[in-house]
């Protein structure tokens, strides 16, 4: 095959495919040997394997390299090589001139090729509608239910990770399901594409950012859309969070206070971030692999009382400020949740190893007690709860044609609307 442009046709693919094998080997000299010069200033050797092999750790043993495939980025040609491991799929984008050289290295998790379609209990007569969100104006979508309103809204707040207003993993579109599944039952839905997906460029370790940047504001500034949409009532607007979106839930109601009204949180998180990630680690590799002992390091700096917000902290191949994670000392998601006064319902699945049923037993205890806090755990869900058996593993998030279990899109919809019709009932007269 030959795209015609640089090197990215027979030689470009045989340029990438040997940097494939080459990466799986750790043979990071090889592969520098091959950059041009200005690839040669940014990345050396020893830089490639620090971003590298925490990537691929994560991943497990590798099982295959797929067919490579073409692409366009920036105008200029890249070769995709699909590296299958035991746990998830990468795909590694390579960038090759005239020379032979390569100018550009990229590794990402895998995009599917696999085409998402609608639920069975998907909407019919569902109304679309472009929004923007935000002082930036993120792209995002109010999704009502047919006819004419007022409805009830709840805007999806997503998980961690430049994720779009879909949530889109792999073959998989979990906030797009809750879209549609939430209008077939009488409640709208706001989604937007999360600002590190759509301005990654802010994002940079210089710039001391955190969560509130990240996440919360937007988040707020989504509810007040919302609200001020036609066809919601901007008295019954939720906070939908799920993942590191639940996490963020009770602390984004409270700085969208007072026009917040209840709180949904899925696989929210109540234990610290390092916590769940040397959790994660020890689930999918042992206790004593090298990714978990390198987790383990990465714990210990987040949790040093001397982390200066100007430092740099690097996690499974990512680098984040020292900021982002003295921002995350301060707030208590539970404490937080119980310091609400308004309905608040938590679901969890039970098959989830990234947020564990210990996080779930941490909203449970600080919500003991609270009359309009409903919680509820499903046996068979995994983290996109979908439903599944056994052991969960990321092998699941690639499977085509799943989606959010019916029945929590039920139990969703059932708790906002008796909110609602509670609400109705202490404001009518006599």
């Amino acid at each position: 095959m030959n795209t015609g442009e640089g090197g990215a046709g027979d030689a470009g693919d045989g340029v990438a495919r040997r940097v494939a094998q080459e990466l799986i080997d750790g043979r990071y000299a090889a592969i520098a040997a091959r950059f041009d010069a200005t690839m040669a200033a940014m990345l050396s050797a020893d830089k490639l394997a620090a971003s590298w092999e925490p990537a691929a750790g994560a991943c497990g043993k590798i099982q295959r390299m797929g067919p490579s495939r073409f692409e366009t980025a920036g105008g200029r040609p890249v070769v995709v090589v699909p590296l299958v491991f035991e746990h998830a799929s990468l795909d590694l984008r390579v960038a090759v001139n005239a020379d032979g050289q390569v100018t550009g290295l990229f590794v990402a998790p895998a995009t599917s090729q696999e085409v998402w379609r609608p639920p069975a209990y998907a909407a019919a007569g569902a109304v679309e509608v472009a929004v923007t969100v935000g002082p930036l104006a993120l792209p995002g979508w109010l999704v009502s239910p047919p006819g004419p309103g007022p409805f009830p809204c709840a805007v999806l707040v997503h998980g961690s990770g430049a994720s779009d207003a879909d949530e889109t993993m792999g073959p998989n579109k979990p906030f797009r399901d809750l879209a549609l599944g939430l209008a077939a039952r009488g409640v709208a839905t706001l989604r937007y594409d999360k600002r590190t997906h759509a301005h990654p460029e802010l994002f940079t370790v210089d710039s001391r950012y955190s969560v509130q940047e990240e996440t919360v504001d937007d988040a707020v500034a989504a509810v007040r859309s919302a609200a001020a949409s036609p066809g919601v009532d901007p008295q019954r607007v939720w906070v939908l969070g799920h993942s590191w979106g639940g996490t963020l839930a009770p602390r984004i109601a409270a700085a969208a206070a007072p026009n917040v009204a209840g709180v949904v949180i899925l696989a929210g998180a109540t234990r610290p971030l390092q916590d769940l990630l040397v959790d994660q680690m020890r689930y999918l590799h042992g206790p004593d692999a090298p990714t978990v002992v390198a987790t383990e390091a990465f714990a210990q700096v987040v949790r040093d009382p001397g982390l200066a917000a100007g430092q740099t902290v690097e996690v499974l191949g990512a680098k984040l400020p020292g900021s982002y994670f003295l921002d995350l000392r301060a707030y208590d998601p539970a404490r937080t949740a119980a310091g609400l006064q308004i309905p608040i319902l938590v679901l969890h699945g039970e098959r989830d190893y990234q947020v564990r049923r210990a996080d779930y037993d941490g909203w449970q205890r600080a919500l003991a007690g609270q009359p309009r806090a409903q919680l509820a755990l499903y046996p068979a869900l995994n983290h996109l709860f979908q439903e599944g058996a056994g052991r969960s593993a990321p092998s699941e998030y690639a499977r085509p044609d799943q989606h959010v279990a019916v029945e929590v899109i039920e139990d969703i919809a059932a708790f906002i609307k008796a909110q609602a019709a509670e609400r109705g009932a202490a404001h009518s007269p006599g």
